[in-house]
């Protein structure tokens, strides 16, 4: 059974995120930590935002599938950027690396700016939490 999403009518409909996520009884809660769009002991220029983006999420799936799950079982994403415009800019092809990896389900989210990331050239990092397994 995957996390099922909660939308109450009263607070309007959710865009690119759910208000609420309740993972299915008995499931096994993943803690994600943050996980950069680049590394700094990488060579070469930073890639872009969508680049970093969908090297960010990959890095969360990664964590996911080795711990029995799959992209529906994320019930809940923190993602860090370091430039709202820059996100903003880019929302057509973050849309299209969103959907390859977790088609149109968005868990509950949070996206918060911030002044700087650990690794030099990073400008976004994702935290989240999956619940894995259990029964509806």
């Amino acid at each position: 059974m995957t996390p099922k999403a909660i939308n109450p009518e009263s607070l309007g409909a959710p865009k690119g995120y759910s208000h609420g996520v309740l993972g299915p009884e008995g499931g096994r809660v993943l803690y994600v930590a943050g996980q950069p769009g680049w590394d700094a002991a990488e060579s070469g220029p930073a890639p872009g935002f969508a680049e970093q983006f969908a090297r960010a999420l990959d890095r969360v799936l990664v964590v996911v599938r080795e711990a029995g799950g799959r992209p529906e079982d994320v019930a809940r994403m923190t993602v860090y950027v370091t430039d709202l415009d820059a996100y903003r800019a880019a929302l057509e092809p973050l849309g299209r690396v969103w959907r390859a990896r977790f088609d149109r389900r968005y868990p509950a989210m949070a996206m918060v700016q911030v002044t700087g990331l650990v690794d030099e050239g990073a400008v976004v990092e994702i935290e989240a939490t999956a619940v894995i397994g259990g029964t509806p």
